[in-house]
């Protein structure tokens, strides 16, 4: 089961806002051709200096935009693993981090060098205003 694997790629991503390296977060590669193409993980500045995190769902002919706390963002994510998506990226200054889920429901982690040089706008902003 990928559950647990996702489970500590979800740890990673709180790891890298907590740490000031987080980049950009996505998750794509559906199983077929479906309505939803991708979807857009990104930090939002709230006006009284915490933050929200913003999923941006990319369909066929629209977007839509949530926002939610960080671990209710991470449920959702979660909820379309396999329901279309195969992948998740994580993209920090640090390195990259690909979750999978192959055929046989099994789960695993890549680590690559990163691909950005720079933590995501918003994240350099609540590094500079002492939030993470």
């Amino acid at each position: 089961m990928y559950e647990p694997i996702f489970a500590l790629f979800c740890e990673r991503v709180k790891e890298s806002i907590q740490a000031g390296t987080f980049a950009k977060l996505t998750l794509a590669k559906t199983m077929g051709d479906t309505e939803i193409k991708n979807i857009y993980f990104r930090l939002l500045l709230n006006e009284d200096d915490t933050f929200s995190i913003s999923l941006t769902t990319r369909y066929k002919t629209e977007e839509v935009e949530s926002i939610h706390t960080l671990d209710e963002a991470l449920l959702i994510l979660g909820s379309y693993i396999k329901k279309p998506f195969l992948t998740a990226l994580l993209f920090t200054t640090d390195n990259d981090i690909t979750f999978k889920v192959n055929k046989k429901n099994a789960g695993s982690i890549i680590e690559q060098p990163p691909t950005f040089k720079n933590a995501s706008p918003v994240m350099l902003e609540m590094i500079e205003k002492g939030i993470v």
